[in-house]
């Protein structure tokens, strides 16, 4: 149990500093440890929780109409992601992801100047293959990331509109552990066990990020970016 509790407190503290990234860290730790059955609704009610928490400090910087359009398109995307994880190799799917993630956080270390989306329609693309990607392996976070990055969102816009998609997508997500019965007494005590140095991670985590300057935040994101597609091929 120290251990899981351990790898949620490190997931939700990255989360809490970057806006993203609770379950890409905690997920490839959790299922070696308690495998996925319990990881994957545990996760979820952790990622409910940290991003319950931090839209209460940031939802007035939530670009609203941005949120609503990553959701709609993404709730499109969700019926192919089922489809993908019960057809398409898993492993295959996450090493083309993983490469995707590394290869565009290394062009945006080695040539800052990145292109500057200004067309609506790559809105409605990057939330449709989160979606694919949160159905499949509730990895909807890193086209959301990559269109933030490439939108030149400011630090707190980012992180507070990422919250404002995350949390109704976190709903659903949950809804449909509670409903398909992985919400075992393991998992809900597992939860209840790390639920206090969660809510402690959040904290430390949005006052780490608030200390984070925005040109040093870009730098930070890209080597996220790298560091979580590395997680995607392990």
């Amino acid at each position: 149990m120290l251990a899981t509790v351990e790898a949620l407190f490190v997931a939700t503290l990255v989360h809490a500093a970057l806006g993203f990234g609770t379950a890409l860290v905690a997920m490839p730790l959790l299922t070696v440890t308690v495998g996925v059955r319990t990881a994957t609704p545990l996760v979820g009610l952790v990622v409910l929780t940290t991003v319950a928490v931090l839209l209460a400090w940031t939802w007035r910087s939530v670009d609203v109409q941005v949120a609503l359009r990553l959701l709609l398109s993404s709730a499109a995307g969700i019926p192919v992601g089922v489809l993908t994880v019960r057809f398409a190799p898993e492993h295959a799917v996450k090493a083309i992801l993983g490469t995707l993630l590394i290869a565009f956080g290394l062009y945006s270390v080695t040539r800052p100047a990145l292109p500057n989306l200004k067309r609506q329609a790559w809105l409605y693309v990057f939330g449709f293959v989160s979606g694919v990607l949160g159905g499949a392996y509730n990895t909807n976070a890193p086209p959301a990331v990559i269109y933030g990055a490439l939108h030149r969102w400011p630090a707190e816009r980012f992180q507070a509109t990422l919250q404002g998609y995350f949390l109704p997508a976190a709903v659903l997500i949950c809804a449909g552990h509670g409903l398909g019965g992985l919400w075992t007494r393991s998992v809900l005590s597992l939860y209840l066990a790390a639920l206090p140095l969660v809510l402690l991670a959040v904290f430390l985590g949005r006052r780490l990020g608030g200390q984070i300057p925005a040109e040093t935040f870009q730098h930070v994101l890209h080597g996220a970016l790298i560091v979580l597609g590395l997680l995607l091929l392990w």
